[in-house]
Formats: structure tokens, C-alpha cells, sequence
């Protein structure tokens, strides 16, 4: 029976595993002791809450410029350098926070926080996959994501204690989390890599499959835009619907979120290890339709109104909790294996844009769509998902048919023919030019009217070509 604490020491037993796993929960922890009281800090020092927020809102789209340029770094091969710099950029901007105790000193500091948010999950993931390889990868990364998961509740609840002592201690805050976010670069940047085979030379049939392969990587990213949204579900759209909306105290959306919490590190890696049989965009689909179903029930409670209506949306936080596991533990490892292996940096990085765009609208989409109505919000939302997920099941079969044809192409490429040569078939031919044997042919297996012979073309047996013929 495979577990959380199975996989998590299968995690730690890879080589690199361990400190990486030791990174992410120290750097997460840190940075959930400040995350929650970012924009209370910013109002201490001087700045409006909307101020602050479109701070923060700035320095997150500044951050998806940089999302380009960590993709670029990294297939130029780079895996730990950029997820590295994605720490050490936090930590500046931590410490800015904690040094310079202004409105210029949180403004530079949010905009590097806001870079170095944006670009660490794809730097991320690419150091995961190249520690744990394929066949690992979805767990690994699982893994990964339940550790920063269990370290921002813990940091947010020590936080929420010192916070307690007074709101000077913010300051101390912001100092941890630069800390921590330091110590997380210097342990990444002793992680050990794997020996990675070079890169197969340029041809016209790879370049073909990189178009196709990042053509198939867009579609997939536009068909997440609206998955995206339900990041801030819990943190805006809820505690709205069940304050404003059914007069609820605000014991449930806070109760609601412990619940979610809870759920996800106890159940994320063993669905996603359960699963790891069934193809990625399968898991992707139903991930959708959960939460799809999800916002469907949300509007159901809130259109009945009173205790019942919240106790429905209490109970609606089980379809949603497992389509955001379904969802996590499916789409990057889809995205990584859709993308041609020298270009994942720019696969995740169009990825990447697409999520963190969402995440930059998504407060002001869903706050002016609540002020009209429940209807408004949820409705849509939910036919929103339904399509991406119909576009993610429509392009299974494209995805099959355009890896078969990749395929019968490689193989017209490299001098066969997908109609005579089989698994039975086996060829050496050299380059024209070069010295040594123009073609040697071995077939085992030879079909009606074809011709074993030492040149193509040449009905006699053993003709020589500047070699002796194999022998059979």
C-alpha cells in the first residue's frame, strides 16, 4: 500500500532528493510566517490597502516577464542556477522589507518577491524532474508540492502566534523569510544532477516535433485559464459567498480552508501515486469536472440560502479539494511530457504565463462578478472549466494521432518505410561521404517479391560496395 510517508522517503532517497526536500520546507515555512500579513504590513508603514494591493498586483506581473527568460535558461540545460536565483530574488526582496521600512523599500521589495513568485514553479519543476526522471516525476513532484503545502500552514500558524506580541515583530518576519529563502538557495545549490545524455543533433523532422510539441503545450495552457481560478476560490470567493452572501460567521470560510488544507496533505500524494497508471490528460479531464461540480454546488448553496445553504457549500469543499489534486498532480508532469525534451524550459514557462495571468485577474474577475449576483460568478466558472476540460479530452486523440505520425516520419527519416519496416527490421546505414560501407541491410524477416541483397537496387547477392556482406 503506497502512503504519504512511503513516498516522501522515496523522495528523500533520490539522489538530490533529500536536500531539495529540505529546501522546500524550510523556505516554505519561512515564507508562510509573512505571507498572510504582507499587505497588514504594508499598512503599518504607511501604504492604503489598495495601494498595497496593487503593489503586489505590479510586482506579480512584473514577474510574468521574467517567466520567458527562466524558460529560455532553462534549456540552455541550466536546472539548478535559475531555481536558485528564484530563492535569492526573494530573499532580497524579504529583506528590503525587514531593512528598509518605507513605501520605496516595499515597493522594490514586492516587485522582486513578485519576480521570484513567478518564476519558481517552473524552475522548480524542472530541478524535480531532473533529479527524479520520468518515471518518478509525478510523485516527486507531488511530494514536493505537500511538503510546501505542510510548511505554509506551520509558518502561518507561528506567524499568527508572534504576530500576537505586537505588530513590530512583522519586521522579524519579513528578516525569517529572507533567511530561510538564503538557506534554501544554498542547499539547492549543492544538489547533485544526474549525468543527462547530450542533446540529439538538430534536424528537420525534431524541429517538426517542436512546433508540434509546443503547439499542443499552448493549447493545454489555454485550456487551464480557467482551471487557474480556483486558487483564489478559497481565499476570496468563499469567505464572500458565506459572509456577505449567507450571513455566516467567520468560523466556516476559515474552518473550510483548515479543512482543504488538511485533505491535501493527507491525500495528495496517494491519489496522484494511485493514479500514475492512468494518462495524464485523463486525470486533467476529471479534475475539471470536479470543479466544475464543485462551483455548480456553490451556487446551489448559495441560491438556498440560510444553514442549509451553508452546510451544502461546507460539504461542496470535497469535489473541489480532489479536483485541485487531480489538477496539481496532473498538469505540469502533462506539460513536460507534451513538450519536446530540449524545449520544457519554454513549455513550462508558457504555462507558467498562462496560470500566473489568471492568478493576476482572477481577484478583480471574481469580485466584480459576486457584486452581481452568485449566478454571475459561479455559472460561468463553471462552464468555463467544463470547456477547458473538453479541450483537454479532445486533444488526447490529437496528441496519439500527431506522436504516431512523429513516429512514421522519424522512421521515413532515418531511410525506412513505415509499410515494410518493422520491429523485425534492423538497418545500418552511414552518412554519404564519409568512408566505410555505402549500405549493409540485415533483414529477418523478407516478404513476397522483395530481395535480399548487399545494395539496394542490385538484384545479386553479396555485390561488394567496398566491404564484405554480412553474414548470415
Amino acid at each position: 500500500m503506497t502512503t504519504t510517508r512511503t513516498t516522501l522517503r522515496d523522495l528523500v532517497r533520490i539522489p538530490g532528493g533529500g536536500r531539495y526536500a529540505l529546501s522546500a520546507t524550510v523556505e516554505a515555512a519561512t515564507s508562510g510566517m509573512l505571507r498572510p500579513f504582507i499587505v497588514i504590513y504594508a499598512v503599518l508603514i504607511g501604504l492604503s490597502a489598495g495601494q498595497a494591493g496593487m503593489t503586489l498586483t505590479v510586482g506579480m506581473l512584473a514577474g510574468l516577464g521574467a517567466v520567458p527568460l527562466a524558460g529560455w535558461w532553462i534549456d540552455r540545460g541550466a536546472r539548478r542556477a535559475p531555481a536558485v536565483a528564484a530563492l535569492l530574488v526573494r530573499a532580497v526582496g524579504s529583506l528590503l522589507l525587514a531593512l528598509v521600512p518605507g513605501i520605496a523599500g516595499f515597493a522594490i521589495g514586492a516587485l522582486l518577491i513578485g519576480v521570484g513568485t513567478q518564476i519558481a514553479p517552473p524552475t522548480n519543476s524542472a530541478l524535480v524532474a531532473a533529479l527524479a526522471g520520468p518515471a518518478r516525476r509525478a510523485a516527486a513532484l507531488a511530494a514536493g508540492r505537500s511538503l510546501r503545502n505542510a510548511g505554509l500552514g506551520a509558518g502561518a500558524l507561528l506567524g499568527t502566534v508572534l504576530v500576537a506580541g505586537g505588530p513590530e515583530v512583522l519586521r522579524w518576519l519579513a528578516l525569517a523569510t529572507a533567511v530561510g529563502c538564503a538557506f534554501g538557495a544554498a542547499v539547492i545549490a549543492r544538489v547533485p544532477l544526474p549525468h543527462q545524455d547530450p542533446a540529439p543533433a538538430r534536424t528537420a523532422g525534431t524541429k517538426k516535433a517542436r512546433g508540434g510539441g509546443l503547439r499542443t503545450v499552448t493549447v493545454l495552457a489555454l485550456a487551464g485559464i480557467p482551471y487557474a481560478f480556483y486558487a483564489d476560490i478559497l481565499e476570496i470567493a468563499l469567505p464572500l459567498l458565506l459572509v456577505q452572501g449567507l450571513h455566516a460567521s467567520l468560523a466556516w470560510p476559515s474552518g473550510i480552508f483548515v479543512a482543504n488544507t488538511v485533505m491535501v496533505i493527507a491525500l495528495q500524494l496517494v491519489v496522484v501515486v494511485r493514479l500514475a497508471k492512468w494518462p495524464q490528460r485523463t486525470v486533467l479531464f476529471w479534475s475539471g469536472l470536479l470543479l466544475a461540480a464543485s462551483y455548480l454546488a456553490f451556487w446551489l448553496g448559495g441560491a438556498t440560502g440560510g444553514s442549509p445553504g451553508t452546510v451544502l457549500v461546507a460539504m461542496a469543499i470535497v469535489p473541489y479539494t480532489l479536483g485541485e489534486i487531480l489538477y496539481t498532480g496532473s498538469s505540469v508532469p502533462l506539460v513536460i511530457e507534451s513538450a519536446p525534451p530540449r524545449l520544457m524550459g519554454r513549455a513550462l514557462a508558457r504555462w507558467q504565463l498562462s496560470y500566473g495571468l489568471a492568478r493576476a485577474v482572477d481577484p478583480i474577475i471574481i469580485t466584480g462578478l459576486l457584486s452581481l449576483g452568485a449566478a454571475a460568478l459561479w455559472l460561468p466558472l463553471a462552464a468555463a472549466t467544463l470547456l477547458g476540460a473538453a479541450a483537454v479530452r479532445l486533444g488526447t486523440r490529437r496528441h496519439r494521432l500527431h506522436r504516431s505520425r512523429e513516429s512514421m516520419s522519424q522512421a521515413v527519416a532515418d531511410g525506412g518505410s513505415p509499410a515494410v519496416d518493422g520491429p523485425l527490421t534492423k538497418s545500418l546505414r552511414m552518412s554519404p561521404g564519409r568512408p566505410g560501407p555505402t549500405v549493409i541491410a540485415a533483414t529477418t524477416s523478407v516478404g513476397p517479391g522483395h530481395k535480399l541483397s548487399g545494395h539496394p537496387g542490385r538484384g545479386r547477392p553479396g555485390r561488394r560496395t567496398g566491404t564484405r556482406p554480412p553474414a548470415l
